[in-house]
């Protein structure tokens, strides 16, 4: 991957839609200066000491909430958690007058999860602090593309002309959003696969292939992604059964044989077990889900970095360490 000539320019993230190749390129590449940091017995920079870091989850979440507090505590952030249940909102004050009153005490960047679309963007729109979108409703997940992205280029070396097939509620899924938008603007070569209930029709038209059939789609891949089946679209009537789904869209060693030899396995997690993958799929050797939640830790460090007006593509010295003070 060659260095990207494109500083960012960006006070904030909110999609992969519209970023370019450069500005993607430019993210991963930090992204690959800061693991460096995780290898470290100390693994701690000051990068953003002296910035506040503010955790606004109105969504549940786990991996992307942890990996977000962990990769401000390792820039040497100071970090609000805020969630729904300990704010106004459940009062009857807008979330914009939160975001206000929170803006009122000088933070630095907002990093916001909301089940609504749209409400990153609103933010930002009068925001003075930078913001990150951490999840909105079923639009984008900007941090989790980047993270299968960087997963993608570690492992197989590329993404311009790599095959990834991409299985699952497509229609509902702000994770395949963002990763469509991200592929193919690095050059691969995308797949939808799924039920026709949870595909939107003419999405062709963003430049993909979609087919419904699990094995046409692992034909030719190098990867395959499999999405979160959100098991609530059942009683939405879009789905016979769950156990008709696993038959036709989950995983199994027997349908891995379908694709490459060296095809790897994704998912953005929590993994339904015996749904999207068989237990010995999520645990192979193909598999690299918990690569994934590991080099999110480093991908959120370059977005919080890069946002805040960090130098790009650099690793920023390591902290003093507590008990060995610097001197002059």
């Amino acid at each position: 991957m060659s260095m990207s000539a494109t500083p960012w320019t960006r006070k904030d993230l909110l999609g992969l839609e519209g970023l370019s190749a450069e500005e993607l390129t430019l993210v991963l590449e930090q992204a690959k200066a800061f693991k460096e940091v995780s290898l470290r017995p100390i693994k701690k920079v000051p990068a953003l000491r002296g910035r506040t870091v503010v955790l606004f989850f109105l969504e549940p979440s786990t991996r992307t909430r942890t990996s977000f507090e962990l990769a401000a505590k390792r820039l040497s952030a100071d970090i609000l958690n805020i969630q729904a249940a300990s704010t106004s909102l459940t009062k009857g004050e807008t979330i914009m007058d939160t975001v206000r009153n929170i803006e009122a005490m000088k933070v630095d960047i907002l990093v916001i999860r909301h089940s609504v679309s749209g409400v990153p963007l609103t933010v930002a729109k009068t925001a003075a602090a930078s913001v990150i979108n951490a999840g909105d409703g079923s639009h984008e997940h900007p941090t989790q593309g980047l993270v299968d992205l960087y997963t993608i280029l570690e492992k197989k070396g590329q993404i311009a002309g790599l095959n990834v097939a991409i299985v699952g509620d497509i229609s509902h899924s702000r994770v395949a959003r963002s990763n469509l938008w991200g592929l193919t603007t690095l050059g691969a070569r995308v797949t939808l696969c799924g039920p026709p209930t949870l595909v939107p029709p003419g999405i062709e038209r963003l430049g993909v292939t979609v087919t419904y059939s699990l094995k046409e789609a692992m034909r030719e891949a190098d990867v395959v992604m499999l999405l979160r089946l959100q098991l609530e679209r059942q009683q939405q009537h879009l789905l016979p059964s769950i156990r008709e789904y696993a038959a036709l869209f989950g995983v199994n060693r027997e349908k891995l044989a379908w694709g490459k030899p060296d095809m790897i396995v994704m998912h953005p997690g929590p993994v339904n077990r015996g749904v999207e993958l068989a237990p010995d799929v999520a645990d192979g050797p193909q598999s690299v889900i918990y690569d994934q939640v590991t080099n999110g830790v480093a991908v959120r460090m370059a977005v919080l970095y890069l946002v805040s007006g960090g130098r790009p593509a650099k690793t920023p010295k390591p902290a003093p360490h507590p008990e060995r003070p610097v001197t002059a």
